[in-house]
């Protein structure tokens, strides 16, 4: 009999795609989302064409959360994740991300549940990621192969919405030495893919296809202006793949942190990522420059996927030509439903 599921965040990109991808598994789906943000209305509409309840609770009401049934199984993917905006409205990000994953944490107590948590690279220092490239001149192409994993230092600040899921991390960590809670904490990088709305707020791959179908000029923020700032990123769909994987092997392996991304095969930078659009849309833009860098901009990651590929026998099947053209194919049919929630 197939797990009974529940994904926070169920109506957001990622937890719709998580929903409509164990749903089709065949395991018995339900969502969370309280549909606050633009664009999961009509994410609600695709859980409801495929008969998967949402639930349209706040993530921090633990009063209405404990009346919730049991679940085999939570993956806690609700979370206000736009770094620059945790900032402005520190109190929606600390009363989603943290405590709504406390709350989750009291609930899988109550039933004896399990948690999958999504968790981020934000989480680690950026101060460290800084130093990385200290020998680097930043006009030249970056080329870097220090891949950063489980082990790299967290202590130092990393922004409000960093802060908040590594307080998370601690959290699910105390809760299953004291009651003996099982879990897995997965600190995943960028994501894309279909169902990414292009907004700022939603990553820059979606943003910059976007702007590319609408023929809208973008520019290259920080670090000098140069567009060379060094990202990984990982599929939706290979996201999705991995998280099946751990689930049904939850009974064996469990208790774990992994950094799962794209790695060093899925690698770009911002000025190849403009290329690679400029190719897929047939369109150029205009870029301009804005030399000064954000507190919370970071030069470069690259994850390290050893442990979770030594664990599952897992690597990302897309590369970023899969992942740019398959987001840009879902967005530019979608052109009425994007300006409508934009």
């Amino acid at each position: 009999m197939k797990k009974k599921i529940l994904i926070t965040g169920g109506c957001g990109f990622i937890g719709t795609n998580l929903c409509i991808y164990l749903k089709k598994k065949h395991y018995s789906v339900y969502s969370l989302d309280n549909l606050s943000r633009k664009g999961s209305k009509y994410n609600l509409k695709l859980l409801k064409e495929l008969k998967i309840k949402n639930f349209n609770i706040d993530i921090s009401n633990f009063k209405k959360l404990s009346l919730l049934p049991k679940f085999d199984i939570v993956i806690d993917c609700c979370a206000e994740a736009a770094v620059e905006v945790s900032r402005k409205d520190i109190d929606r990000v600390i009363n989603t991300n943290l405590i709504g994953t406390i709350n989750v944490l009291k609930k899988i107590k109550k039933d004896n549940s399990k948690i999958i948590f999504l968790s981020t690279s934000r989480v680690n220092s950026i101060e460290a990621i800084s130093k990385i490239l200290r020998k680097h001149h930043f006009k030249n192409k970056l080329k870097i192969n220090k891949l950063i994993d489980e082990n790299f230092d967290t202590r130092s600040p990393k922004s409000i919405y960093g802060l908040t899921k590594h307080a998370s991390e601690m959290f699910i960590e105390e809760f299953s030495f004291a009651f003996n809670l099982k879990y897995i904490i997965n600190r995943f990088g960028v994501v894309s893919g279909p169902l990414q709305f292009g907004k700022q707020d939603q990553g820059f791959i979606s943003l910059w296809i976007w702007s590319h179908i609408t023929k809208k000029n973008l520019k290259y923020i920080g670090f000098g202006g140069f567009g060379n700032q060094v990202r990984d990123v990982l599929h939706v769909n290979d996201l999705c793949e991995i998280v099946e994987i751990q689930i049904t092997k939850f009974n064996s392996i469990y208790n774990k942190l992994f950094t799962i991304g794209g790695s060093s095969k899925n690698t770009l930078s911002l000025k190849n990522l403009t290329k690679i659009c400029e190719k897929i849309t047939k369109n150029n833009i205009k870029f301009s420059k804005i030399k000064k860098t954000s507190i919370y901009d970071i030069p470069y990651f690259v994850t390290s996927n050893r442990n979770i590929s030594r664990t599952y026998n897992w690597r990302p099947k897309r590369n970023i030509y899969d992942i740019v053209k398959d987001t840009y194919n879902w967005l530019s049919g979608q052109r009425k439903i994007i300006k409508k929630y934009m």
